[in-house]
Formats: structure tokens, sequence, C-alpha cells
């Protein structure tokens, strides 16, 4: 009997490149399943007026166009429906000089 040992060759294999296309196509359907999940997040929703304490009127000094939220000509990014330039709410944020 002899007593030789059997080295695997550098060169690849048939089995080991099947191994590898597997697991490369593994991770891809994952990164792709992933990344779809974060884009389908929906955007988020505005709030009702009733809830931020939306009036026509200005409080103060404190008007909705002199709020960073505030979007001419009348809407606002977080209130829903028309918003007068004159009006005001609980989330007023003063826009920076």
């Amino acid at each position: 009997m002899s007593d030789v040992t059997k080295t695997q060759s550098p060169q690849f294999s048939r089995r080991l490149t099947l191994r590898s296309f597997v697991s490369i196509a593994s991770g891809a359907v994952m990164l792709g399943t992933t990344m779809s999940a974060k884009h389908a997040v929906a955007a988020p929703t505005k709030n009702a007026q009733k809830t931020v304490g939306y009036q026509g009127t200005p409080q103060g000094t404190a008007r909705c166009d002199g709020c960073t939220q505030f979007e001419a000509p009348s809407s606002c990014k977080t209130v829903e429906g028309t918003i007068a330039p004159t009006g005001w709410c609980r989330i007023y944020i003063k826009k920076p000089a």
C-alpha cells in the first residue's frame, strides 16, 4: 500500500463554482429584498388641521408664512389642506433669520 496523500489541485472544481454561484445569487436576492422593502415605506401623512390646532389667524407675531414648514402660496409640509399665510398652528417653527 502506498502512503500517497491526495492533494487538491488549485483549479476550480465544478462543485466549488456552483456553490459560489448559489451563494452570490442568494446574497443578491436578499440585498434586493432589503432594498425594495426600504423603498416601499409609504410617505408620511400630513396632520389634520384640527389635530395641530390650526387657526386662520396669527398667534401674536407667529404666522404660517414665517414658519419653516410653510410652502407658498397656501400649503404646509406637515399640515393637510389649504393654509393661510396669516394662519398659525401648534407646530409652528420660526424661520431662521
